[in-house]
Parts: structure tokens; sequence; C-alpha cells
């Protein structure tokens, strides 16, 4: 696959995000990559896009496999007399009411499965979002094809108490300062793409194209409305011609988290 400036920032975008469990909406999703992301991370994932395409492109994707279940053990074969005695076996602790044992370090249960994201045709500006409906809000380089600011705003309402949302920004270059930070993205970006190449064999596969709108704010026209309608809202530039913007809702996210062997157990009800 070709080097993808948006991909790239992928690991940065998923250490400002809670783990799972909690709903998630992914705007603007493109062929789902980050999506998939999100539902590794444990949270159940809604992700829009307008292109009929790119929802198409994003439900060819494989979800991430399941883990799975452990083969059973042979039975042991008898000792010899003058065999040595077998080694302890590791501690165990009671599972159920009938008795049934595994080993400590099996206690805990499988890891939780987290259903694959739910991939569909949708306008943020027209899509009906409820108050507190989302933990966690993503937007991949997407939020400049629609009224910035009052995106922002219908965004921030969809916000649980505590949820958090996380813009991976485009924005239009000025004079000044942008052509500094481009002096040392351009042999990044070269050097990153170079490094791709190789990687793939030199043969990247063309993945599907997504719609493509050059951003008309800048950077400080960006500043400005982050500040209006998320305060205490950060920003910060990013190298490959990019921003990070993250904020968190007010108020903390209502009742304990359970563990993993708590969510699988609810979710097979």
């Amino acid at each position: 696959m070709p080097f993808d400036h948006n991909d790239h920032y992928h690991p940065l975008l998923l250490r400002r995000i809670p783990q799972g469990p909690g709903r998630a909406l992914d705007v603007g999703c493109g062929s789902g990559r980050f999506a998939l992301r999100l539902a590794a991370h444990g949270l159940t994932v809604e992700a829009l896009d307008p292109s009929a395409a790119m929802i198409e492109a994003a439900r060819a994707r494989p979800a991430a496999p399941r883990r799975p279940d452990p083969a059973p053990t042979a039975p042991r074969a008898p000792l010899p007399a003058h065999a040595p005695p077998p080694p302890a076996e590791p501690p165990r602790v009671p599972l159920t009411r009938e008795g049934a044992h595994l080993p400590a370090a099996l206690a805990a249960g499988p890891p939780p499965v987290t259903p694959p994201p739910v991939f569909r045709v949708g306008d943020i500006t027209r899509e009906p979002l409820r108050p507190g409906q989302y933990d966690v809000v993503t937007a991949l380089a997407s939020l400049h094809h629609v009224p910035f600011g009052p995106t922002l705003a219908r965004l921030r309402g969809a916000l649980a108490p505590g949820g958090v949302l996380v813009v991976l920004g485009c924005f239009r270059e000025t004079v000044g300062t942008d052509l500094l930070w481009n002096a040392a993205a351009v042999p990044y970006n070269a050097l990153a793409r170079a490094g791709t190449r190789f990687r793939e064999g030199g043969r990247p596969a063309a993945p599907p194209t997504p719609p493509v709108a050059e951003p008309t704010a800048s950077l400080p026209e960006v500043r400005r409305a982050v500040r209006r309608e998320l305060p205490g809202a950060e920003l910060r530039r990013l190298l490959l011609w990019r921003y990070l913007l993250v904020y968190r809702a007010p108020g903390r996210r209502s009742g304990p988290r359970p563990g993993p062997w708590a969510q699988a157990a609810g979710r097979d009800r």
C-alpha cells in the first residue's frame, strides 16, 4: 500500500483514545482502515462516509480475526516406574460453581471479541446525532469537506461526559512559517514514501481514492474556530501537512469499566 499521511499518524491518534468498551463514531471513514483499528481498540464503531464507493471498499476489508479457542490437551502417557515425578502444575482457580478449574494464567478468560465496524453512507452535516451518544468521535482528513465550526459544535454535543474528540485535520498553507515547515516535511515525506516502496517490493497496491477537496481554512483560522467551539481543546501542528486536535468533554464516564471476562460475558447474553 502506498505511503499515506493519515495512516502514518494512526498510532499517535490511538494513544489519545481510551480503550473500550465504549461507542465510537468515525467521520469520513474512507476505506475503513482507522475504523478497524478503533474496533481492535475495544470500541463499538459506527463509520460514516458520503461516498458509496468508499463504504463498499471499507466493507470489503476483513475484520480482525477472532482468537481461536485453545486446543484440547492430549492424554498423558503412563510414566515408567523409574521416571522422576512430573513437574508441579501451575496453580488452579475455580471458575464455576460445579468446580471446573483452569490454570491461573487462563482464569481471566479470552479477550473480548469486539464486533466489526458498521460502515454506512452518511453525511455528518445531516446525520441525526443524539446528545451524549458517543464516547469517542474521530475524523481523519474529513472536516475540511464540511462547514468546520458548525460541525465541531455538532460533534461536541454528541460526546458523552468524559468523551474524547480526536481530529487529524488539513489546512490551507500560507506564507512565512508554513514555508519553514515544508522545508522539513518534504524530505521526510520522500524518505517515508521510499521506505514504503521498499517494504512493498516496489509494487504498492492502489487503494480506492476518496474524494479530494482542498482545505480553505488556514491554521490560524482553524485555531480561532477551535477556541470558539471547543474551549480547552489541544491543537498542535504536525509535520506532514496535518494538525492534531484533541478535545475532552467535561465530566467523567459513568460507572467502572468492566474487566475483559465480564465484557465477553455481557455480549454473550
